[in-house]
C-alpha cells in the first residue's frame, strides 16, 4: 500500500532517527506519518523450534530493519523493557503489553500475543524520544546472554527524562497560556476517536471472521456434493428407467468439489488479508490511542496528585509552625523551619515536573494526530481486499457455471439450465 510522501521542509536532519523540531519553539514537532513509519520496521516471529501447545515458554525472533539485527526474546524480556521505558519516560506514551496467560497457552493465544508484541515494539521503535534511547538499541540488537540484566544495567545510573532534558526547567516558557483547556479538549477528542475506532475494529473483525467461516462452509458444501456423487447405493427397479440420468448427475456432482475447494481457498485468503491489512492496522492505532489515554491518567493521578498532596502537607506544616511560635517552642520552630524549606523545594520540583509533563503531553498529542492519516491507509486496504476478493471469487463462480449444465434435465430429457434473473419472469 502506497504511503504519502514526506512533507518538504527547509532543513532535514541527515539521521532519520533524530528528533526533528522546527527552529524556534521546541514544543512543536514536524513529523509526517511517512517519516515515523520509516524509522524502523520490526518483525516479531515465533522461533520455529519453540512452536507447540505444551511449551513452558515461547521465544520470539525480533528482527529490526534499522539496526539490521535479529535477536531472540521472551515475553518477560518485553516486560522488563517496558518497565524501563516507563521509568525513563514517565511522561510519554508507553504502549501496553498483551496479558501474560497463567496457564497453558494454545496456538490462538500465542498468535494473538505475537501480533500484539509486534504492534508494541513498532510503536516504540517509531516513537521519536524512544528511538534515540540506548535501551531500545540494546533490546533490538543485543544478542548476548541475559538481556534483562544488560537492560537494567544501562538504565541504572540514568535518571528519567525530566532530569536528562535540558529544556525541562524551562518547559513552562514554551507552553501556551491555555494549556489546561487544550489538554481537556484534546483528551475528549481522542477519547471519542478511540471509541469510534474500537467499534470499527470490532466490525472489521466480524467481517474477517465471516469470510473465514464462509470458506469453511464452501469447503463443506463441496464435500457434501462429492459425497452425494460418490454414493454407491443401487437404484430400485422402479427407477431403472432413470439410471443413466442419475449416473450423469452423480458424476457431475462429484467433480464440483474441486471448484468449491477453490472458492473456499479464495474466501479464506480474503479473510486472512482483512485480518492482516485492516484489523491489525486498526489494532495498532487503538494501541496508540490507549497509550495516550493511559498517559493522561498518569498525569492526573501521578504528577498532579503528588503536587496537590505536597501542597496540602505544606499547609499543615505552616499551621504547625504558627502553633509552635505561639506556644514559644524554639526547638520545634527550628525543626519545622527546616522541614518547610525542604517541602518548598519539593513543591518547586513538582511544579517543574508538572509543567514538563504538560510539555510532553502536548508533544504526544501532536504524535497522535500525525498517526491520524493511517485512517486512509486502513480504508484503502479494506476497499482493496474487498475488490480483490470478490474479483477472484467471481472468476471461479463464472468458471463453475458452464459445468452445471448437465445437472438440469427437462421433461424431454434435454439440458435446460435455469434462466438468469435478468431474463425476467414468464408472463404466465
Amino acid at each position: 500500500m502506497d504511503l504519502p510522501m514526506p512533507q518538504v521542509s527547509e532543513q532535514r536532519d541527515p539521521d532519520p532517527g533524530r528528533m526533528q523540531v522546527p527552529q524556534g519553539n521546541p514544543l512543536l514537532l514536524s513529523h509526517s506519518l511517512q517519516e515515523l513509519l520509516a524509522r524502523d520496521n520490526v518483525q516479531v516471529d515465533l522461533v520455529p523450534e519453540k512452536k507447540g501447545l505444551f511449551l513452558k515458554h515461547v521465544e520470539y525472533e525480533v528482527s529490526s530493519q534499522r539496526f539490521r539485527s535479529s535477536v531472540h526474546r521472551r515475553y518477560n524480556d518485553f516486560v522488563v523493557f517496558r518497565e524501563l521505558l516507563l521509568q525513563k519516560f514517565p511522561y510519554r506514551m508507553v504502549p501496553s503489553l498483551p496479558p501474560k496467560r497463567a496457564l497453558g497457552a494454545d496456538r490462538e493465544f500465542i498468535e494473538a500475543r505475537r501480533r500484539a508484541l509486534k504492534r508494541f515494539i513498532n510503536l516504540v521503535a517509531r516513537h521519536p524520544p524512544f528511538s534515540e534511547d540506548v535501551v531500545l538499541r540494546l533490546f533490538l540488537s543485543f544478542s548476548g546472554p541475559d538481556v534483562q540484566s544488560k537492560l537494567k544495567e544501562s538504565a541504572q545510573c540514568a535518571g528519567d527524562e525530566f532530569l536528562s532534558c535540558k529544556l525541562a526547567p524551562r518547559a513552562k516558557d514554551f507552553l501556551p497560556a491555555d494549556i489546561q483547556t487544550q489538554f481537556a479538549v484534546s483528551r475528549e477528542l481522542i477519547r471519542n476517536i478511540h471509541n469510534s475506532f474500537y467499534k470499527l475494529r470490532d466490525r472489521a473483525e466480524r467481517m474477517a471472521s465471516r469470510a473465514i467461516d464462509n470458506a469453511a462452509d464452501l469447503l463443506m458444501f463441496g464435500k457434501e456434493l462429492s459425497a452425494l456423487g460418490s454414493d454407491t447405493t443401487p437404484l430400485p427397479s422402479w427407477a431403472a428407467l432413470n439410471s443413466s440420468t442419475w449416473g450423469s448427475l452423480k458424476q457431475a456432482l462429484k467433480g464440483l468439489s474441486v471448484e468449491f475447494a477453490l472458492l473456499a481457498d479464495k474466501a479464506a485468503q480474503q479473510g486472512k488479508q482483512e485480518e492482516t491489512d485492516v484489523v491489525e492496522k486498526l489494532n495498532l492505532f487503538l494501541d496508540l490511542l490507549q497509550s495516550y489515554k493511559d498517559l493522561c491518567e498518569r498525569h492526573e493521578k501521578g504528577v498532579l496528585h503528588k503536587h496537590q498532596r505536597a501542597l496540602h502537607k505544606y499547609g499543615l506544616m505552616k499551621r504547625q509552625m504558627s502553633a509552635a511560635v505561639h506556644s514559644r517552642e524554639p526547638e520545634a520552630v527550628e525543626q519545622l523551619e527546616s522541614r518547610i524549606v525542604e517541602q518548598e523545594n519539593a513543591i518547586q520540583t513538582m511544579e517543574l515536573r508538572n509543567h514538563f509533563s504538560l510539555y510532553c503531553l502536548h508533544q504526544e498529542t501532536q504524535l497522535v494526530h500525525v498517526y491520524l492519516p493511517l485512517t486512509s491507509h486502513i480504508l484503502g486496504a479494506f476497499v482493496n481486499s474487498q475488490i480483490q476478493g470478490h474479483k477472484e471469487m467471481g472468476k471461479v463462480w463464472n468458471d463453475l457455471k458452464p459445468k452445471l449444465h448437465c445437472l438440469f434435465v427437462g421433461p424431454t430429457s434435454t439440458l435446460t439450465p435455469p434462466r438468469s434473473p435478468r431474463d425476467g419472469l414468464s408472463p404466465q
